[in-house]
């Protein structure tokens, strides 16, 4: 089953790039599985049109980046984007997350009522109800119109996978507002928002209000919320792969790495003979285990560079020992692991023993799913990595 994924704002344009870049690199052990998923194959074959194109979509309010992201994937040799599926404006957001959600002159007001104008009806509303926007109503049939061509492309849609940053504007607040239009149109599908968490001493002074805004209503519209702290990649850059001076480039290199990992074909737990092929359905149906718990984060074992890795050697039972302790205690990186947290033996305390305000240590969160990828998975006894919480 097909996925298509839509990008958004500068910071989901570079990182998309960077995942179909991984995931056209990691495909040629499953060419056919791994291309029918993400890509398809072109109508015309002339001279550069033969390379197989991407199911997406870009969206930004500025056209210096997606002409960036368009030549880059293109000079890449392996694959490409479609000719007609990308939009953007020439005026930006300016950080602004009401750019998104708001129409022009609804920012005063309260409540919900109806004023007639002499020339139409303007709903004057509260700067919280994310109904209107500046850029989203303005632009919303050119949007989900490329959207619904990457559809008709699509022999069985899976769902759409969006891409932002939490940060600025168009990202936060018109991604906001097209993936309320993805839930509207089709209800059916699944959508699973990648988010970019911001560094906590950003550069963009009203990024809080962004991430709150963000958050409040994607969770009202989207089936999961797959968070990537920047600090947190930052710290895996520096102390793992040992990147000296980080740029934005190897932040998504990472990211995009560890989304190829869930995303590329993988054994399921409920057939370990053939690949899964519903890659957001599968990972939303086991982790999403309740409507109001959507929040969902990664951990990746190994990661190092390239260098480092030609010379090492890993084992499964190694790999998962260490995986199931970052999992109890609840860390990203395999690097400065507590191996003193461990889980109680009874399950979780009576909440009348401990004192509420005593913090757990231990991870408890709610569902977990393990991807394993590599030469002889089949192999890798994962019975130790069942968790009852």
């Amino acid at each position: 089953m097909a996925a298509v994924v839509v990008q958004l704002g500068q910071g989901g344009l570079q990182l998309g790039r960077a995942l179909f870049e991984e995931l056209s690199r990691d495909g040629d052990s499953d060419r056919s599985a791994s291309h029918h998923r993400f890509f398809h194959s072109p109508q015309a074959a002339g001279p550069g049109q033969a390379l197989p194109v991407a199911r997406a979509v870009l969206v930004d309010m500025e056209s210096k980046v997606i002409s960036r992201t368009l030549s880059q994937a293109t000079k890449s040799g392996r694959w490409r984007y479609g000719d007609q599926s990308y939009f953007c404006q020439k005026q930006g957001s300016g950080n602004n997350w009401a750019n998104g959600p708001f129409p022009e002159g609804a920012y005063t007001g309260y409540g919900s009522r109806a004023v007639r104008s002499p020339r139409s009806i303007v709903r004057i509303c509260n700067p919280l109800t994310p109904r209107f926007c500046v850029h989203g109503p303005r632009h919303e049939e050119a949007v989900m119109d490329l959207v619904r061509r990457e559809v008709e492309k699509c022999e069985r849609l899976s769902g759409f996978l969006t891409m932002m940053s939490v940060a600025g504007g168009t990202g936060s607040g018109l991604g906001t507002y097209v993936t309320q239009c993805l839930r509207d149109t089709y209800p059916n599908s699944f959508i699973l928002n990648q988010l970019t968490w911001p560094y906590g001493t950003g550069e963009v002074i009203v990024q809080n209000y962004n991430a709150v805004l963000t958050l409040s209503h994607l969770y009202r519209s989207s089936d999961g919320l797959l968070i990537h702290e920047n600090d947190t990649v930052h710290k895996i850059c520096s102390q793992l792969m040992n990147i000296k001076q980080i740029s934005f480039t190897d932040i998504n290199k990472v990211i995009a790495h560890q989304l190829g990992n869930i995303l590329q074909p993988a054994y399921t737990n409920w057939d370990m003979l053939e690949y899964g092929t519903n890659p957001l359905g599968d990972l939303l149906e086991s982790l999403v285990t309740h409507p109001e718990y959507k929040l969902l984060s990664m951990m990746t074992i190994p990661q190092m560079s390239d260098t480092s890795l030609q010379f090492s050697t890993f084992t499964w039972p190694a790999l998962l020992k260490h995986l199931r302790q970052m999992l109890i205690a609840n860390t990203k990186m395999e690097a400065g692991i507590d191996w003193r947290v461990t889980l109680p033996v009874t399950g979780l305390p009576p909440a009348a023993e401990p004192s509420r305000n005593r913090k757990l240590h231990f991870n408890t969160s709610l569902a977990n799913l393990l991807i394993l990828r590599g030469k002889e998975v089949q192999d890798a006894d994962t019975r130790r990595m069942c968790i009852s919480m």
